[in-house]
């Protein structure tokens, strides 16, 4: 399954953590979260992250929220990618993933 680019806004499109790359993170990866499980998934399943930062020295930022989200799982592949903006100018984060969801039936 392939997970679009989650960025920090809640379920009524409000923005998240407006100045504070901390707060966007974590309502980026609760986003994902949310897709995965909709889709009878989990952080398990996820293969690939690919993270779009506005600033790059923001990836530990970005990291620590994996990790409070990933807890001790074995980390998926990942990767960092700068970029000049994003959709809305006060969006420091965007995180797109792929998971392989298994037919429960198996």
């Amino acid at each position: 399954m392939a997970v679009s680019g989650q960025v920090a806004l809640d379920e009524n499109g409000a923005l998240v953590g407006a100045g504070d790359p901390a707060a966007q993170a974590r309502q980026v990866f609760e986003n994902l979260r949310r897709c995965l499980a909709a889709a009878g998934a989990t952080f398990d399943d996820v293969v690939k992250l690919t993270y779009f930062l506005t600033d790059i020295a923001d990836l530990p930022v970005v990291r620590t929220a994996r990790d409070e989200f990933l807890g001790g799982r074995p980390l998926p592949a990942s990767s960092a990618v700068q970029v000049a903006a994003l959709f809305r100018p006060e969006l420091v984060l965007e995180v797109e993933a792929f998971a392989v969801v298994r037919d429960p039936a198996e």
